[in-house]
């Protein structure tokens, strides 16, 4: 089962209908609205419709009301947790990890690694970045987002 299936299976669980739709405007790509989730029919990967999929679940999970106006710092603070949530769903440190541990040399090895988008990936690491200052220990692992993403394995005396 892809990501994509995954993430499928989870709104059928909760009783969320996704529809795959070509939207008029080729800006929108996904939106939630009462227990539907619509995701733009014209994206062309699975990667690509799965990242989506996961920040429309993550408005489901941490949103309420309205948030179109995309000026309201309250609205401002629902679309990032939101967001967030997709991103950890999708990506998370310790994937960042596995991806390591998998001889992951860069962005585009760690996206594909992931099957994520690239552009989902740093943005997702823009966000660590931002929650986590320029880097954090994950186990024996410091994942270092500033001045570019390095993961340094730390050996702790026995």
């Amino acid at each position: 089962m892809n990501d994509l299936e995954r993430l499928e299976q989870k709104a059928y669980e909760e009783d969320i209908k996704i529809d795959y739709v070509s939207f008029k405007s080729k800006n929108i790509r996904g939106l939630y609205c009462d227990g539907s989730i619509a995701i733009n029919s014209d994206l062309l990967t699975t990667a690509s419709k799965a990242d989506v999929l996961a920040e429309e679940l993550g408005h489901y999970y941490t949103t309420s009301g309205n948030i179109i106006n995309t000026k309201s710092a309250s609205n401002q603070k629902q679309e990032r947790a939101a967001r967030l949530w997709g991103f950890n769903d999708r990506i998370g440190l310790t994937g960042i990890i596995n991806a390591f541990k998998a001889h992951c040399e860069n962005t585009h090895d760690i996206a594909e690694y992931l099957n994520v988008t690239e552009a989902t990936l740093k943005e997702a690491l823009e966000y660590y970045r931002q929650i986590y200052g320029t880097g954090t220990m994950v186990d024996k692992y410091f994942l270092q987002f500033e001045p570019n993403l390095q993961i340094h394995t730390m050996l702790y005396p026995k």
